[in-house]
């Protein structure tokens, strides 16, 4: 499935966007700001304020930039599909879910597994999601190679050293002998295969089904739904 929207990076401050949005060198961001040039949501600006990037905004009275919705979009990241926008590497995500304009994503996920990417144009709210300080959730549905163990659940849950370091205790569930349920609030690269391995297992399927409060549902591999948030 295919979706293409029009939307922008969110960036600290008017400037920063000028510059990185519309090719407006730093001294010409900086007079433009200084000689109440902009003018943002109907009112002239005369500093570097924050920037919402759904705002509206007008440079010598011309519009530069129309009012932009924040939009808010759950997709189903296939299996073999790299987590990236990058188009010089293969099986990118534009190849199953393209864009017009770049949007910010959290919970990456490596090549082989596969669920829940959360894209917006709300770049706060993406790095809400991403910072390990705000210990997000992130809710996993993991098959392994071979029967789990009560050792494993323990261990598991207690914490592994993953070389890199050590895991922090987590929520982890028995579902079957080869399938369990783990909820995160870090997310170091391949942690849960990492975390696997160290214990003498292989994960043969991964699937993420939540971030935070937005659960994957009932979605394909490929399809999404938009959401909103309070």
């Amino acid at each position: 499935m295919f979706f293409n929207l029009t939307t922008v990076s969110y960036r600290a401050n008017i400037k920063y966007y000028l510059v990185h949005q519309f090719g407006f060198s730093n001294k010409e961001a900086i007079r433009a700001i200084e000689q109440g040039k902009l003018k943002v949501n109907g009112n002239l600006i005369s500093e570097n304020i924050e920037f919402n990037e759904t705002w509206e905004i007008y440079y010598d009275n011309k519009l530069l930039k129309e009012h932009t919705p924040f939009i808010y979009i759950a997709f189903y990241k296939p299996r073999g599909i790299e987590t990236t926008h990058n188009k010089n590497i293969k099986d990118n995500l534009n190849t199953v879910f393209t864009f017009d304009r770049h949007m910010g994503f959290a919970g990456r996920l490596d090549k082989e597994s596969e669920g829940l990417l959360l894209f917006s144009n709300d770049g706060k709210y993406i790095q809400s999601l991403s910072d390990p300080k705000r210990q997000k959730e992130k809710e996993y549905i993991v098959t392994v190679n071979k029967p789990i163990t009560n050792d494993f659940i323990e261990k598991m849950g207690n914490g592994v050293d993953i070389v890199i370091a050590v895991t922090k205790p987590c929520f982890i569930e028995k579902l079957s002998d080869f399938e369990f349920k783990i909820i995160l609030t870090e997310g170091k690269n391949r942690q849960i295969r990492r975390m696997c391995k160290a214990l003498g297992y292989l994960v043969t399927k991964l699937i993420r089904v939540r971030i935070d409060n937005i659960n994957l549902g009932d979605l394909k591999p490929g399809d999404y739904y938009s959401y909103t948030i309070d």
